[in-house]
């Protein structure tokens, strides 16, 4: 005989999964793939990305291999509280270009019983790191590195190069802008 459980009391448990790498490494199809099983699983799920970026469609999270999901597009992090609603598991998308208070919005997701899923570059054009990703790795209890391919060497590739003259750090901009490219081809890259 199984001891009685009073599931009323207990607790929705949630955490911070970061997927990160490079442009061109697979990030946003990772997170794509956890958000469906999640939807599969029956849980409820919502999705944002930053405004900003429309380079596939306003308001869908789209992959480099054309796999998309419904999102919410939002201006800051602090939206993201504002629209979460009921909900088990969030997902955000490009996350690097978002505010630096999106550490202190996942915690407080993630505090409440929400499995939160963000998927960004963790390094700039330059090699940097990049937005509010490194905070969020250190707080993460889940971190991926996903890698791309030397599109010089046919090595992992963990930095993306931008090949066009432009100096803002944020320049939205597929295969036409970035490669992805290993440290040594990258280090070649930038003297």
């Amino acid at each position: 005989m199984f001891p009685e459980h009073n599931f009323k009391n207990i607790v929705k448990k949630g955490w911070i999964e970061v997927i990160c790498g490079s442009m061109f490494s697979g990030k946003t199809e990772e997170l794509i793939r956890r958000l469906k099983r999640a939807k599969f699983a029956n849980l409820k799920v919502e999705i944002f990305k930053p405004s900003i970026d429309t380079r596939y469609h306003d308001e869908m999270v789209v992959s480099h291999d054309e796999n998309a999901i419904h999102s919410t597009p939002v201006t800051s992090s602090s939206n993201i509280l504002l629209l979460a609603g009921d909900v088990d598991v969030i997902g955000i998308d490009e996350a690097q270009f978002f505010d630096d208070e999106l550490v202190n919005v996942c915690n407080q997701l993630a505090n409440q019983g929400i499995r939160v899923i963000v998927a960004g570059l963790d390094m700039d054009y330059l090699g940097k790191p990049f937005g509010p990703i490194p905070q969020l790795m250190a707080v993460a209890e889940y971190v991926t590195k996903v890698h791309a391919i030397c599109m010089k060497c046919g090595d992992l590739a963990n930095h993306s190069h931008r090949i066009t003259k432009n100096n803002n750090l944020v320049l939205l901009g597929e295969t036409d802008s970035y490669e992805p490219l290993c440290r040594t081809c990258f280090q070649n890259a930038i003297k």
